[in-house]
């Protein structure tokens, strides 16, 4: 908070926030260990690494990053939600939940982000990199014959390296911590169907990308 509240222009201590949260009963929001959602298949061809960890792009739709994570269901069990990142502006185009971590989630994740820039006047021609983690799900042959229908170019990090995949990691940490842990403000109540879940993911992505950073959203549209 006081990092954030220095980002914004206003000049406050940090000993200050801390006294504030304190008596308020206030805590930072942290990050739980993750459960593994990356299976690489060792008999699967993989796409080369065409990013090498260099995320920065000069406009839109020349780099998509993409990833999945689970998401703890109230009554047990896991949803899962996948993303689909523009690099230039982190804007999501795309995003899909799901009950099953298969590939036809992901691939619908894909599909979606196509269809949203071709709703803008963008479409997808063919020149766009597609870049992800090792995970069975990215490498199966299907999914790669999603991604030249949709008119991206498949490229895969290296197996068990986060930093690899480090745009599409920073965004699900987000998305974790801001979105799905209790006490958030998108939760009216327990996730305990898929439709909980896509609700407030909706909601998220929404102020991820237009009411909670404008400025994000109008570099995204500067083509």
């Amino acid at each position: 908070m006081w990092a954030h509240l220095r980002r914004q222009g206003i000049p406050v201590a940090r000993c200050t926030v801390e006294r504030i949260m304190q008596v308020n009963g206030w805590r930072g929001a942290t990050r739980a260990r993750r459960v593994r959602t990356t299976v690489a298949d060792p008999a699967a061809a993989r796409a080369p690494d065409l990013v090498r960890r260099r995320f920065g792009v000069i406009a839109p739709n020349r780099l998509l990053v993409a990833d999945f994570t689970y998401v703890p269901m109230d009554g047990g069990g896991f949803g899962y939600t996948a993303f689909v990142i523009d690099a230039y502006a982190g804007l999501i185009p795309g995003w899909e939940c799901s009950l099953t971590k298969n590939t036809a989630f992901v691939e619908r994740a894909i599909r979606a982000a196509a269809m949203h820039r071709a709703r803008e006047g963008h479409p997808l021609t063919g020149d766009t990199i597609h870049h992800s983690d090792a995970g069975s799900q990215y490498t199966a042959v299907h999914f790669t014959e999603t991604l030249m229908l949709a008119g991206l170019i498949p490229s895969i990090g290296t197996v068990g390296d986060a930093l690899d995949n480090a745009l599409a990691e920073t965004t699900i940490g987000l998305y974790k911590t801001e979105c799905v842990r209790h006490g958030s403000p998108f939760r009216t109540g327990p996730i305990r169907t898929l439709a909980d879940l896509e609700d407030i993911t909706s909601a998220w992505v929404h102020w991820f990308g237009y009411a909670g950073n404008t400025r994000r959203v109008s570099r995204d549209l500067t083509w």
